[in-house]
C-alpha cells in the first residue's frame, strides 16, 4: 500500500482526492492530513480515515480538533503551523504528497516535498508560478517526480510520449493549446463585467471550485497562471502555448505535433479523472466520475479569447517574461486584489489594475533563491494593499 499525505484536504481537490482514495483501500493509505482552519470537517476526515497525523496551520483550530479528537479515543496526532504542514510532506512512510493548498502559502510545503523525492500530485499550480525553475530543480535534486493534477496540465501531460521527462518538451511539439471554460464572464460585456459582484463571479458554469479559484476563472487569470505553469512543466517557450476557449470543459487540452496531428484528451468536467491518473500512473484505476455520453454531447464549441475583456491572461504573459521574480508578484498581487474583492473592498475589473500597477512598481531581480520569492512576495502584497487602499473611495462596488 502507498502512504499518501493530502496538504488542502479540506479543500476541493483534497475532498475529490479522498473519494478516489476511498474506491481504493487495498492500494492506498492516508497518513496524513493537513488543512488551514476548517477545523469540523478535518475532524470528519480523520474519523473516516484514520491518519497517523491531522496538522493545521492554524493553532487554534488545532487545539479545537486535538480536544474532539480526544473525545473519540482516535490515535492521530494533532500538529499545529505552517512548518508542520512541511513535515508531514516529507515523512519517510509517505511516498505521494497532494499539494492542494491554495496560493502562495502552499509553496514551503510543496518544495518539502520535492526535496524529500516523494512523487508530488501538484494542484498548487501557484508554486509552479512563483518558483518554476526552483522547484523543478527540487524535483531533480530528489529524484522524486511532479505530476500536474490541474485539469489543462493534467490532459497535456497525457498527451504527450510516455517518458518525456518533466520541463523537457518532446520532439516535434508544435503547440500546446490549453482550455478555458471562458468562466461566468464569458458572453458578458463590458460594462456587465464592470459592476460584477462577488456571487456572480463564484458561480462557474462548469466547475466545483473555491472562491479564489472561481474568481480567477472569472477573470481568466487561472489561464495566464496556467500559462506560465505549462510553461515549466512541459519546457514550451510562450509563443507555443494557445488559449482556446471550449466552453463545454469536455476537451480538457490538446497537444499539436509538427505532422499536424492534434492530441486531445476529453473527460467529464470532474477533478477526480486527473487526481486518479496522478495517482496511480502509469496504471489506471477508477475515479468515480461519470463517463461521456457522445451520443447525448451535442456540439463543441471554440473560440478565441477576448484579450480586452480579460486583460490578467496578458498580465501573467509579460511576468514570465520579464522573468525572475515578477511571476511572483504577480501571483501575490492577484491574491490581494482577489481577497479584497471577495470582501467588497474592491471592483471586479479593479484586479486587473491592481495587478498592473504592482507589476510596475516591483522591483524584479533574477531568480537564485527561495528567500528572493519570499521577498519579492511580501513587496507585492503591499504594493498591492497601498493601490486598493488608494482605489477604495472612488470604487463602486456591489457586495452579493
Amino acid at each position: 500500500m502507498k502512504g499518501i499525505a493530502i496538504l488542502g484536504s479540506t479543500g476541493s481537490i483534497g475532498c475529490s482526492t479522498l473519494e478516489v482514495l476511498a474506491l481504493h483501500p487495498e492500494r492506498y493509505r492516508v497518513v496524513a492530513l493537513g488543512a488551514w482552519r476548517r477545523d469540523e470537517l478535518l475532524f470528519e476526515q480523520v474519523s473516516r480515515f484514520a491518519p497517523e497525523f491531522a496538522v493545521m496551520a492554524d493553532e487554534a483550530a488545532a487545539a479545537r480538533l486535538a480536544a474532539r479528537l480526544r473525545g473519540t479515543g482516535s490515535r492521530t496526532q494533532v500538529l499545529a503551523g505552517a512548518e508542520a504542514l512541511a513535515g508531514i510532506a516529507a515523512l519517510a512512510s509517505v511516498e505521494q504528497v497532494m499539494c492542494a493548498i491554495v496560493g502562495a502559502a502552499g509553496l514551503p510545503s510543496t518544495l518539502a516535498a520535492a526535496r524529500a523525492g516523494k512523487r508530488i500530485l501538484l494542484a498548487n499550480k501557484e508554486a509552479l508560478v512563483m518558483a518554476g525553475e526552483l522547484l523543478l530543480e527540487a524535483v531533480r535534486r530528489g529524484g522524486g517526480e511532479l505530476l500536474p493534477i490541474d485539469s489543462e496540465h493534467n490532459a497535456i501531460f497525457q498527451c504527450l510520449p510516455l517518458g518525456t521527462r518533466c520541463g523537457v518538451a518532446p520532439s516535434g511539439l508544435r503547440r500546446i493549446i490549453l482550455t478555458g471554460s471562458g468562466g461566468p464572464f464569458r458572453d458578458w460585456t463590458q460594462a456587465q463585467i464592470d459592476v460584477a459582484t462577488p456571487a456572480q463571479a463564484i458561480r462557474h458554469p462548469n466547475w466545483s471550485m473555491g472562491p479564489k479559484i472561481s474568481v480567477d476563472s472569472a477573470t481568466m487569470m487561472n489561464k495566464g497562471l496556467e500559462v506560465i505553469e505549462a510553461h515549466w512543466l512541459f519546457g514550451a517557450p510562450l509563443e507555443l502555448i494557445q488559449i482556446v476557449v471550449h466552453p463545454q470543459s469536455v476537451i480538457h487540452s490538446m497537444v499539436e505535433y509538427a505532422d499536424g496531428s492534434v492530441v486531445a484528451q476529453l473527460g467529464a468536467p470532474d477533478m477526480r479523472t486527473p487526481i486518479a491518473c496522478a495517482l496511480a500512473f502509469p496504471e489506471r484505476i477508477e475515479s468515480g466520475a461519470e463517463p461521456l455520453d457522445f451520443t447525448t454531447l451535442g456540439a463543441l464549441e471554440f473560440e478565441r479569447l477576448d484579450a480586452l475583456r480579460f486583460p490578467c491572461v496578458a498580465l501573467a504573459r509579460e511576468a514570465i517574461r520579464r522573468g525572475g521574480t515578477a511571476p511572483a508578484a504577480l501571483n501575490a498581487a492577484n491574491e490581494i486584489a482577489v481577497e479584497s474583492f471577495l470582501a467588497g473592498r474592491l471592483a471586479f475589473t479593479g484586479i486587473a489594475q491592481v495587478i498592473e500597477s504592482v507589476l510596475g512598481e516591483v522591483d524584479v531581480e533574477p531568480l537564485v533563491s527561495v528567500e528572493q520569492i519570499y521577498a519579492a512576495d511580501v513587496e507585492a502584497r503591499a504594493l498591492a494593499a497601498r493601490y486598493i487602499a488608494r482605489l477604495a473611495p472612488r470604487a463602486s462596488i456591489l457586495t452579493p
